[in-house]
């Protein structure tokens, strides 16, 4: 088990899961966002359907403002990854999606 501190619980220890992990940590400790305005599995309707994104961040007003799609690390960053982040993008509609399998990092911001 892998403690999640948005979640604020264990959960199971996977290669995706230390990926994201990974990521909240750079997050929070290098690029400054507090750990109030992230949440991890961000759950929400798309198209009729549940979805999930691996981290969102917030701003002030708890608009959603970046999307990260985290892999584990033997998952390419394809097209397939990045058409995924677009599809979750068209309901989120954030200015910054952040790609990441822990080897490689890909980001597009608007």
């Amino acid at each position: 088990m892998i403690f999640d501190p948005l979640r604020k619980k264990n959960v199971p220890d996977t290669p995706e899961e230390r990926v994201r992990q990974s990521v909240i940590r750079w997050l929070h400790e290098e690029q400054g966002v507090s750990m109030e305005l992230m949440m991890s599995e961000y759950s929400f309707l798309w198209n009729g359907r549940r979805h999930r994104a691996d981290i969102i961040v917030f701003d002030r007003e708890l608009k959603p403002i970046i999307l990260v799609e985290c892999k584990a690390p033997d998952v390419p960053l394809s097209d397939d990854v990045w058409h995924q982040a677009l599809r979750y993008n068209r309901e989120l509609d954030v200015k910054k999606i952040i790609l990441c399998n822990g080897r490689q990092m890909k980001i597009w911001e608007r």
